[in-house]
């Protein structure tokens, strides 16, 4: 046990992780040249077309240095800020951490929230300084930040390039020295800490787990705490580039586990595996619940198809523990789930993995956030509303909250104004404004959770021209005047497009909304009104003009009567249409509403 290095990469978007995995894995030989390829733990095609890693990769490699055997469990975790799940997640499984700043970006707001996570979780922290070779690499203006951050000396910072391989070896080094070997004892009773689990349709479940103590051997009967279910340990191994079966696995080492489990509902991430016979009732404390920021609908395109998407996001929910459904129903769409996610980003992915994986098409409603309603009979017990339709009666309701969060946007200091603005915007009140150097500044916000939802990020992208990041943690509920935005479609309210908006701004984006559907909705043989309404207050209106058909060409020449006549018998039929006609709403009209700035 004392040759096991449990280490994990934490650092902002695009800064170099899993590029320095892959040196890494070359530098110890776990790759051979035949498998080299660029981004080698990403293996999803998304996260080779996006360039971002979105699920956190566990591989072992075994090094060798000074006659000793060292093996080491390297997690690569993901950056952006909606799948920081994943990284609280892999710092559970550590005891060590390689930060990772990038040398012409500097210190971003990510790498901050990172940080603290890992500090939160005892974890050893070695600072690396990435990609020196490049020009616009600042590495001594650099170094000052992390030195600032951290509190270490300068001689602690290993300067690197995970594209040259410049520095591998001293990193390798770090770890032997610096990162402890597990404190676990393997003679104590099986303890061990579910932290991923993936669905093989040959195999059933695979479940990756970290052992606190004891071991697993192949072929064991295992009970997990949650479930209080037993099962067969069928097939034990580690996680090298490929699953390497093992007799056993033992205290302080990271592997896989096959049990022939076929439902995924069995299997919960943080669940801790115990022996059959023990007598066990404290579970390892994992990772906190997820928190879901943004809801959604998701509704198959064909209703039939019912049983089958919930079969597919309870396979995926294996893989992405952080995403959380419960089944509704939409007169507008039929039965579907409304689902819970860290942010857009996870939201996008979700629906794109859903596609590729299990060939589900799915429609998304307009996202929103949950807020909490009070009513005049009970002031004190507040109703949670996930869905704008589960709001009660406006005329019983004594107040609504809405949830608030504290944002940190890192950005040079050529854009703070722009940056401001935007805030201001969203209804963002200002906390701290530090500069971290003369150009670089740090500013804090308080702002609702609703206006970063949509378009946020991409604004501020656009304000910044790419140089701001963000980051973002709730801060708990706060009283909002919001109001409910219906949409009327031929006099018909359609209950996916409804939203919760705050009042200042229901005229505008309930105009804006209007004049969107216009363009997306098909004309019909009949005068479709689009309508935006508070209540019984209808606040916009937009019409889609009838597609007509010119009933008056047969009549040529002859009293005007006869022309009045076929016209008054068209107007008719109209109406009549009108009143039993459906509009089809296309996909694109529940996602427009998130692009009401273009």
């Amino acid at each position: 046990m004392s040759s096991i290095r449990n280490f994990c990469i934490i650092a902002h978007i695009d800064h170099g992780k899993s590029t320095l995995a892959d040196r890494l894995l070359d530098f110890t030989g776990a790759v051979s040249s035949r498998e080299k390829q660029d981004q080698l733990l990403d293996n999803m095609d998304l996260e080779r077309e996006r360039g971002i890693t979105i699920k956190s990769h566990a591989i072992q490699m075994n090094y060798s240095k000074g006659g000793e055997d060292y093996v080491f469990n390297l997690i690569d975790t993901p950056g952006h800020v909606d799948f920081s799940y994943e990284v609280s997640r892999s710092i559970a499984a550590c005891e060590g951490a390689l930060l990772v700043v990038d040398a012409a970006q500097s210190i971003q707001a990510q790498t901050i929230s990172n940080l603290y996570l890992a500090l939160e979780n005892d974890l050893v922290i070695i600072p690396v300084l990435n990609k020196v070779d490049l020009p616009s690499a600042n590495p001594e203006e650099v170094c000052d930040d992390i030195i600032d951050l951290l509190g270490c000396k300068k001689e602690e910072i290993i300067f690197a390039s995970a594209k040259t391989g410049l520095g591998i070896e001293e990193i390798l080094n770090a770890i032997i020295n610096i990162v402890p070997a597990p404190e676990s004892d393997s003679k104590a009773p099986l303890k061990a800490l579910i932290f991923d689990s993936v669905y093989n349709p040959f195999r059933g479940v695979e479940t990756y787990f970290r052992v606190f103590s004891g071991k697993i051997t192949k072929g064991q009967a295992i009970k997990f705490m949650a479930t209080q279910k037993t099962y067969h340990a069928d097939e034990v191994g580690t996680l090298n580039l490929t699953q390497t079966p093992k007799k056993s696995i033992e205290a302080g080492d990271v592997g896989y586990l096959v049990t022939g489990i076929k439902n995924a509902k069995e299997v919960k991430v943080g669940d801790t595996i115990i022996e059959v016979d023990s007598k066990e009732t404290i579970s390892i404390a994992g990772f906190e619940d997820v928190k879901p920021m943004v809801f959604a609908g998701l509704y198959p395109v064909d209703t039939e198809e019912f049983e089958e998407l919930r079969s597919s996001m309870e396979k995926l929910q294996l893989n992405d523990a952080s995403l959380v459904f419960v089944p509704e129903s939409s007169s507008a769409l039929g039965f579907g789930f409304r689902c819970g996610f860290l942010g857009m980003l996870h939201l996008e992915i979700i629906q794109e993995r859903l596609e590729r994986e299990f060939n589900m098409s799915v429609i998304t409603t307009v996202p929103n956030v949950s807020y909490k309603a009070y009513t005049r009979k009970s002031p004190d017990s507040g109703i949670l509303v996930n869905n704008p339709s589960d709001l009660p009666d406006p005329s019983s309701i004594d107040r609504v909250e809405e949830p608030y969060i504290k944002a940190t946007i890192i950005t040079k200091s050529d854009y703070v104004g722009n940056v401001m603005n935007l805030c201001i915007e969203k209804r963002g009140q200002i906390l701290n404004q530090t500069y971290l150097t003369t150009q670089r500044v740090e500013l804090t916000f308080e702002m609702p959770l609703a206006e970063i939802v949509f378009d946020f990020y991409d604004r501020l992208k656009t304000v910044s021209k790419g140089y701001a990041s963000f980051d973002y943690s709730p801060i708990g509920m706060r009283k909002s005047r919001l109001v409910k935005v219906d949409l009327l479609l031929n006099g018909s309210s359609v209950d996916a497009l409804s939203s919760l908006i705050h009042f200042d701004n229901a005229q505008n984006i309930g105009k804006k909304m209007c004049e969107k559907l216009r363009q997306l909705i098909p004309r019909q043989q009949f005068d479709i009104p689009i309508q935006a309404a508070i209540g019984a207050k209808i606040i916009s209106r937009e019409t889609i003009k009838a597609l007509r058909k010119d009933v008056t060409a047969k009549c040529y020449g002859g009293d005007i009567s006869r022309k009045r006549k076929l016209l008054e018998k068209q107007k008719k039929g109209k109406k009549k249409m009108r009143q039993i006609g459906n509009v089809e709403i296309p996909q694109e009209a529940f996602m427009a509403v998130l692009k009401l700035n273009d």
